[in-house]
């Protein structure tokens, strides 16, 4: 059975720091490329960025850039979101979705998981 799920929201004062974790079963990290998305109050769901199955490369957001980091350990079959330099606006819910390819362009994912929320206050 495939699932999808993600951990490790919380609350986090500017400027602070926090992994958010992905952890997938019924598939292999090795031949999907993992999604995360996030979503804030009244917005649309936005791509922060991806990891391909086929080599680790990884793809950001420009509001990201610098802050977040991506990756994997296929062994645990978990991807993880490392977030730094948090600010008030990346306040949102945080998806992981998976998708059967080997490069991330697509940002249209199959699989998701139901979302993990950070909250980024003083």
């Amino acid at each position: 059975q495939v699932q999808v799920v993600e951990s490790g929201g919380g609350l986090v004062r500017p400027g602070g720091s926090l992994r958010l974790s992905c952890r997938v079963t019924g598939f292999s990290l090795d031949y999907y490329s993992i999604y995360w998305f996030h979503q804030a109050p009244g917005k649309a769901r936005e791509g922060v960025g991806c990891i391909s199955s086929a080599d680790g490369s990884t793809d950001y957001a420009d509001s990201v850039k610098g802050r977040f980091t991506i990756s994997r350990d296929n062994a645990k079959n978990t991807v993880y979101l490392q977030m730094n330099s948090l600010k008030p606006e990346d306040t949102a819910v945080y998806f992981c979705a998976a998708d059967r390819a080997a490069y991330c362009g697509t940002y249209l994912p199959e699989y998701w998981g139901q979302g993990t929320q950070v909250t980024v206050s003083p």
